[in-house]
């Protein structure tokens, strides 16, 4: 009897995704929560900021980077099989939504987290860390049997996000009375 497609994928063992998120996500937690007590800024608010931040990393890794084959047998396919570097062909409406829905937070986040910095360089905080998502899609499709595409489209969408994320909270930030609001959670 043949395999179902969708049966295919049982036949090969995965890394476990939550043995991989959730310790990250506590590491970066730690790492942000040392952060903000290091430099007497360790407030509720911005703690929650910190769980935020902490939650979407991990959350961002384990719906973009998973899944990971242990054994999936390697395809001898050309470099270029697992990447993308064509704007806008054949790209779909919906995974352009998809990605500017999931860089939203990231954009809102960063200024927060980050509130010396200009817009220009909070997008390029974002860009950075899309490119380490893409990378990471070409590396483990390669090396790992990973089920992604490094796409160019991906990248320009994901920071399109982060910029509507950042517009919106300095949209809100002129809504009187936000900005108290938002400036105890900023961190400085």
């Amino acid at each position: 009897m043949p395999v179902r497609e969708w049966e295919q994928d049982e036949l090969f063992d995965e890394v476990p995704v939550l043995p991989v998120v959730v310790p990250l996500g506590v590491a970066t937690l730690g790492v942000l929560v040392w952060h903000l007590r290091r430099r007497g800024l360790l407030t509720l608010p911005r703690a929650a900021v910190a769980l935020a931040l902490s939650v979407y990393v991990a959350g961002v890794v384990a719906n973009t980077v998973f899944p990971i084959y242990l054994d999936k047998p390697a395809a001898s396919v050309p470099w270029h099989t697992y990447l993308v570097v064509t704007p806008l062909v054949d790209y779909e409406a919906a995974d352009a939504l998809t990605n500017i829905a999931v860089f939203v937070p990231l954009g809102a986040l960063l200024l927060l987290a980050l509130p010396r910095w200009p817009w220009w360089r909070v997008l390029a905080g974002a860009a950075v860390f899309s490119m380490g998502i893409e990378l990471s899609h070409y590396v483990t499709a390669h090396l790992l049997g990973g089920g992604h595409v490094a796409d160019v489209n991906d990248l320009a969408f994901n920071v399109v996000g982060a910029a509507v994320g950042n517009g919106l909270l300095l949209a809100l930030t002129q809504v009187p009375r936000a900005p108290r609001l938002v400036d105890r959670f900023r961190w400085e």
